[in-house]
């Protein structure tokens, strides 16, 4: 799964998706960053040091997922149509709004507004798709003049539907689609539909202060929209740091448990509607991603298809008893080593032991 981080200029978004995937962004050539950027981002979560811990394996793999840098957000690129299609295969968007302040770094809208900055970025969305939805409407219309009733006459009032939704400012994610629905639209991307991750880029005197006025908070929960803040020069000042130790001592002369863009990792994760879950072994321990609400078929498939096709059953340990009671030997001296099939539905954390037979 894929989440396409967008922002205006001078955001720090490059600087944040360097953090993040560990591209060297800065060294690139200046055509290379005109074309949107692919990358990887390890996926941080200290339950896996945790687990790690308790198998003590030869090898240890940390869950990872796909973000793509788009270039710009402007009226020529969105008119364009290259938004639509550059965020066409992203299961989630991600922008980055600039809330520091620094007079050697200049801003397109003259001065560091971080409220009119998301508020024009989410409008920018809307009116993306609705440009789309009024050019497929007059295909349909000239369609259906030329060959009568088919199949996609049912199309139409799906579509006037988001386009009356779009109109009223709000995004096509918070309408109620039936399977039929979903299926009609499969082949679009359309962009508001798509969760949206807000990442307030913060000054280092401001990581513990909210940025964003209530009202602004409210209307993003009430549009389904989640928000993090970040600095990303202290995550840059963090990352260039040599050692654990310094590390550590920096994150406790700021009074931070974990650096942001750790927790940045996962809320990417949960933008993307996933949950992890762990293998664990004498050999390896791996944390895997999957679809909130997949069963453990699901799961093992995640793993291989194999495991998927032949599942028999699945070993749950639950990360809390793992860590009440200290290893999987005595979760099973307790009696909690639950044997589960096909219907389970797995939970956030847990240690999956897979039984199979191809």
């Amino acid at each position: 799964m894929k989440i396409g981080i967008i922002g205006y200029p001078q955001t720090g978004k490059k600087t944040i998706f360097r953090l993040l995937t560990g591209a060297d962004v800065q060294n690139m050539d200046a055509e290379k960053l005109k074309a949107p950027l692919n990358g990887i981002v390890t996926v941080k979560d200290p339950r896996f040091d945790v687990v790690v811990s308790k198998y003590s394996p030869k090898k240890k793999t940390l869950a990872q997922i796909e973000v793509v840098l788009i270039p710009k957000v402007d009226k020529e690129y969105i008119e364009s149509g290259d938004l639509f299609e550059h965020l066409g295969d992203a299961d989630a968007i991600c922008h980055i709004a600039r809330a520091f302040t620094d007079d050697a770094v200049y801003h397109i809208e003259g001065s560091v507004n971080a409220e009119r900055d998301v508020n024009s970025a989410n409008a920018e969305l809307i009116l993306t798709d609705l440009m789309f939805i009024e050019k497929r409407l007059e295909k349909l219309d000239r369609d259906l003049k030329k060959k009568g009733g088919n199949e996609r006459e049912k199309e139409k009032p799906l579509l006037l539907r988001f386009k009356g939704q779009l109109e009223k400012e709000l995004p096509l994610r918070l309408l109620a689609l039936t399977d039929e629905e979903k299926k009609m639209i499969s082949g679009y991307s359309f962009l508001t539909i798509k969760p949206l991750l807000i990442v307030l880029n913060v000054g280092e005197d401001d990581i513990k202060k909210e940025m964003l006025s209530q009202s602004v908070m409210e209307k993003g929960r009430l549009h389904d929209i989640r928000f993090i803040q970040v600095s990303a020069k202290i995550e840059d000042e963090l990352a260039r740091l040599d050692s654990a130790k310094d590390r550590e001592a920096f994150l406790k002369e700021l009074g931070i448990e974990e650096p942001a863009i750790d927790r940045l990792t996962r809320a990417l994760c949960e933008a993307l509607g996933l949950i992890s879950f762990f293998t664990a072994a004498n050999n390896e321990v791996r944390a895997w991603t999957i679809r909130k609400g997949s069963t453990a078929p699901q799961a093992a498939g995640t793993i291989h298809s194999d495991m998927e096709r032949g599942f028999i059953r699945a070993e749950v340990v639950k990360y809390e008893d793992l860590i009440s009671l200290g290893n999987e030997g005595k979760v099973k001296e307790a009696g909690k080593l639950m044997i589960k099939g096909k219907d389970y539905v797995v939970c956030d954390g847990d240690i999956l032991n897979v039984r199979f037979n191809v």
